[in-house]
């Protein structure tokens, strides 16, 4: 099967931002993948996307932003790997905004407004690298690193993860993930409140602490692990066939050391708490 490539290099003059943008429009099935987020320097180029089975269209987006005017060494980057879903305009939409608003609310001051344009973000987010200089002037580099993965498809179900990665200086930066769950036969984005079968949230909430009380066991945390970090409830799920996975962020259940954790339920623990559609393999 063959797909479509194009490269564009170009330069946003409004607050000197440089980008490029890559897009690889390809005609198969979506199917996961594992990339770790990380700290990544700024695109030289544009990079390759590998295509993946038939079915649902996607196209990938890489955009990269530097600062513009900025002390050598210190100037702020963006970075997003996203996709767009090129048959399903509402989806690929939603997809861009769950991301922007996973870098705001450190971009926006008081303000709630999340960014219409990832060029929009840049100029917030290097407007506020360039105050908070002013403030510290050895300060490092402003950093923010986007991603939207395909993490697993089986049964029409696509759940795509969305990560962030925003450093405005301290020890280290803040990593956030969000699951994106795709019902490809609605063409929707399906909540664990739609997964859940009517009435059943405590039921849900008793197999994800059985999976909390695991994962404390594997960690070998004490008594006062425990009474510090207690299990909270979450509705960021990915189902899988076999297995929910459950992701926290930092600071969530766990210190900053423990990174992001995931509880792990196994799908015959969600009979009769799940809705058929979502326990199929």
């Amino acid at each position: 099967m063959s797909g479509r490539t194009a490269g564009l290099t170009s330069a946003y003059q409004g607050g000197r931002i440089l980008f490029c943008e890559a897009n690889v429009s390809i005609a198969r099935r979506l199917a996961g993948g594992g990339v770790m987020l990380g700290v990544l320097a700024v695109l030289g180029g544009c990079q390759a996307w590998s295509p993946a089975p038939e079915g649902l269209d996607v196209e990938r987006v890489e955009k990269s932003f530097v600062e513009g005017d900025c002390p050598a060494g210190r100037c702020a980057t963006i970075e997003i790997e996203s996709l767009r879903l090129p048959g399903a305009l509402g989806l690929s939409e939603r997809l861009r905004d769950a991301l922007l608003s996973m870098g705001s609310g450190i971009t926006n001051g008081e303000s709630e407004v999340v960014a219409a344009s990832w060029e929009e973000y840049a100029q917030t987010f290097f407007d506020e690298a360039k105050a908070a200089r002013k403030r510290v002037p050895e300060l490092p580099g402003y950093q923010a690193v986007f991603k939207a993965e395909v993490y697993d498809r089986h049964a029409d179900l696509t759940t795509i993860k969305l990560d962030s990665y925003v450093f405005t200086g301290g020890a280290h930066g803040m990593p956030l993930t969000q699951f994106m769950v795709i019902d490809e036969r609605e063409r929707r984005v399906v909540t664990l409140d739609d997964m859940l079968r009517e009435g059943q949230t405590s039921a849900y909430r008793k197999a994800l602490s059985r999976a909390h009380l695991r994962w404390l066991e594997e960690q070998q945390a004490g008594a006062d692990f425990v009474e510090s970090w207690p299990l909270s409830m979450n509705r960021n799920v990915a189902p899988f066939a076999d297995e929910w996975r459950v992701r926290y962020n930092a600071y969530d259940i766990a210190p900053y050391s423990y990174g992001q954790p995931e509880l792990r339920i196994p799908a015959q623990a969600l009979e009769g708490i799940v809705k058929p559609r979502y326990l199929e393999r």
